[in-house]
């Protein structure tokens, strides 16, 4: 028997996702475990290159912490704007960093591996197709629901990304014309009414226009979450409920037009608001059977994502290092 310093080192990937507010770092092995994590404030580092420096120590001390003999086989970042072609992060509007900023070549100079970098949805797609319920399919669509919509189309077995790199922002489709106003700079898109702060905005609107009673109107309308308002439509609030109902009928639109641009097998759709389960897949499901072309019903499924919850981003951002570096 070998003894441990004989062993087989493994391989690893450092999975980073890039968040607002915090950035999250992990070790990932080939079966998708995740053996390491750490997270850093974003905010911290108004300078890209202080931020680079701060994370690749981070990964490089959890790789001197592993008992196990490894081998970093490269990184994957998931970053808001990230640009995969050019492996840069451009103009992202929750970032402190300006401009266009060349984040894998950085990551590359301190780490001296392959690094790899992708939009945020795209990362948390093709983790999903490797870990998750798009196993084995080669179209499909992923909507991330959480602050705003994200979301990462693959057709004929690839990523769809345009020719510039930002293809697939359903997000940023126009449901209302003149509508809520986004942080993009334009009105009405999807985002400000599917996500979870469109949902709160919902909430808000209704509250304010109406007199229906609602336990959620004991809130004051700042303070009131995603989960306050899923909490009180399980207990019956029609106030809540309604909201769902509507946000339900304006995704499943969105999704039925989606539907005639790839003709995906799936829909999978991932982030804290699906959490509401039937709350929110019931009416969108309905809206979404009721608005697709005739050649399209019955054919293509909505599904919850079956990534984990914890760790599910560094999965995605791990799983481009796995895609180029097969067994």
């Amino acid at each position: 028997m070998a003894s441990d310093s004989e062993q087989t080192p493994m391989d690893l990937a450092v999975g980073i996702d890039i968040g607002g507010t915090n950035t999250a770092v992990g070790l990932v092995d080939r079966s998708g475990a995740v053996l390491a994590t750490q997270s850093l404030p974003t905010r911290s580092y108004p300078d890209p290159g202080d931020f680079v420096r701060s994370v690749a120590n981070v990964a490089k001390a959890m790789l001197k912490r592993m008992e196990q003999p490894a081998t970093l086989v490269g990184m994957g970042i998931g970053a808001p704007n990230g640009n995969h072609y050019k492996g840069t992060v451009e103009y992202a509007p929750n970032l402190q960093w300006k401009g266009v900023v060349p984040l894998a070549d950085l990551f590359q100079e301190q780490m001296d591996v392959p690094v790899y970098l992708d939009n945020d949805a795209n990362a948390a797609t093709t983790g999903e197709r490797i870990y998750g319920a798009a196993q084995g399919m080669t179209d499909f669509i992923m909507i991330t629901l959480g602050t705003g919509v994200g979301s990462g189309l693959v057709a004929n077995g690839k990523m769809i990304r345009g020719h510039d790199g930002f293809a697939g922002e359903l997000g940023h489709t126009i449901v209302m014309p003149e509508g809520r106003t986004c942080g993009c700079g334009r009105r009405g898109c999807l985002e400000t009414y599917v996500s979870a702060t469109g949902v709160k905005r919902t909430i808000v609107e209704r509250l304010t226009e109406t007199e229906d009673p609602s336990i959620l109107r004991a809130l004051q309308p700042a303070r009131i979450t995603s989960k306050d308002i899923y909490d009180a439509a399980q207990s019956g609030d029609r106030v809540a409920r309604e909201a769902f109902l509507e946000t339900g009928r304006i995704l499943g639109l969105a999704l039925a037009n989606a539907v005639a641009y790839t003709s995906p097998e799936a829909i999978v759709i991932f982030g804290g608001l699906a959490k509401a389960g039937a709350l929110l897949f019931d009416p969108t499901i309905e809206h979404f059977e009721a608005n697709l072309l005739a050649v399209y019903k019955g054919k293509v499924r909505i599904i919850p994502s079956a990534l984990p919850d914890f760790n599910a981003a560094i999965l995605g951002a791990s799983a481009m290092v796995w895609r180029r570096h097969p067994e």
